[in-house]
């Protein structure tokens, strides 16, 4: 008997500010949004990696008051804290070698709109105190300068983690928290998000699609079980991944099983003819499941693997486990 094949499903689904869901609990996260959005209040988006945190500070920002002045994004755990510093404040010329012009920083480009800081959790301690001020009083001084600038900025901020326990272990300060998580917004994972799966695994299946490289109308019952069956600890942008992967190594219209990639199918990952796992491929197993228990939280993960956190986001960024 020839296997079950699906086309792209009729419904269509709501489009939110580039974010697309049949989810129930997603459209009520939107209105969620839409309400947040009215106020000049700070915000802390809590989501797994992948979720799509930054389409969300995007739409607050789109929504609010402040929407015709700029947005700007960084992202705490990319960096080190002397090059935050200049990113977040800006630099005078000669103040530090390498200094060899003034620079805005993202707070000055940023006055009158909507600065957005992800992985917030991972701002070294050093810079908490700095953020705190500005946050007090709306003002700031690019490195080595004594000038005071005005900082009229609405903060959104996004983690994995929980802020709370980082306080309670002393890498965190409390009262930054408090400025910054004046409205918790919670984001589902994927995995909570039921026929979203579906829906976004179409959506990409359309994106491949005009590549011409591979041209795929229907899915394989077999395929879209395993699709549905998958946790997705690395979320939206794990499943953009696998179907990205699917129309390399696949052939035809059909998305079939063998198109996705082994822990989607439920498979050991590759070994080797000597019959044992590559080194890379043991690191690279070993990270997603320390990731995977913990729910993501690259303090705990790092923990576990017994390595630094700033070892472990690169061997995240090494192996493209973002």
């Amino acid at each position: 008997m020839a296997p079950k094949l699906h086309q792209k499903p009729n419904e269509k689904p709501h489009v939110f500010h580039g974010m697309v869901t049949l989810s129930p609990k997603m459209i009520e996260f939107f209105a969620t949004i839409e309400r947040v959005a009215k106020s000049e209040a700070n915000v802390l988006v809590r989501g797994e990696s992948g979720t799509g945190k930054e389409l969300v500070a995007r739409a607050i920002h789109a929504l609010s008051g402040r929407a015709k002045g700029p947005f700007q994004a960084l992202n705490c755990a990319t960096l080190t804290s002397e090059l935050m510093q200049s990113e977040l404040f800006g630099h005078v010329k000669g103040s530090f070698t390498g200094a060899i012009s003034d620079r805005k920083g993202l707070l000055e480009v940023a006055h009158n709109g909507t600065l957005f800081l992800d992985e917030i959790a991972e701002m070294p301690s050093d810079l908490q105190p700095r953020l705190l001020r500005v946050l007090q009083d709306k003002q700031f001084s690019p490195v080595g300068s004594f000038k005071q600038m005005k900082a009229n900025i609405r903060l959104v901020s996004a983690t994995h983690q929980s802020l709370r326990h980082l306080v309670e272990e002393g890498q965190f300060r409390a009262d930054l928290m408090y400025r910054i998580r004046v409205v918790p917004l919670f984001l589902p994972r994927l995995a909570e998000r039921g026929r979203d799966i579906e829906v976004l695994t179409w959506r990409f299946i359309e994106e491949f699609n005009k590549q011409k490289q591979r041209v795929v109308t229907a899915i394989e019952e077999g395929a879209l079980a395993a699709l549905y069956r998958y946790p997705w600890p690395g979320n939206i942008r794990e499943l953009r991944n696998n179907i990205e992967y699917a129309f390399v190594m696949g052939q035809g219209e059909v998305l079939v099983l063998d198109d996705l990639t082994p822990e989607v199918r439920g498979e050991p990952y590759p070994v080797e003819s000597s019959g044992r796992h590559s080194l890379k491929q043991d690191e690279i197993q070993s990270i997603r499941e320390a990731l995977r228990s913990t729910r993501n939280s690259r303090t705990e993960a790092a923990q576990k693997l017994g390595i630094s956190r700033a070892t472990l986001w690169r061997k995240i960024r090494e192996y493209d486990l973002r």
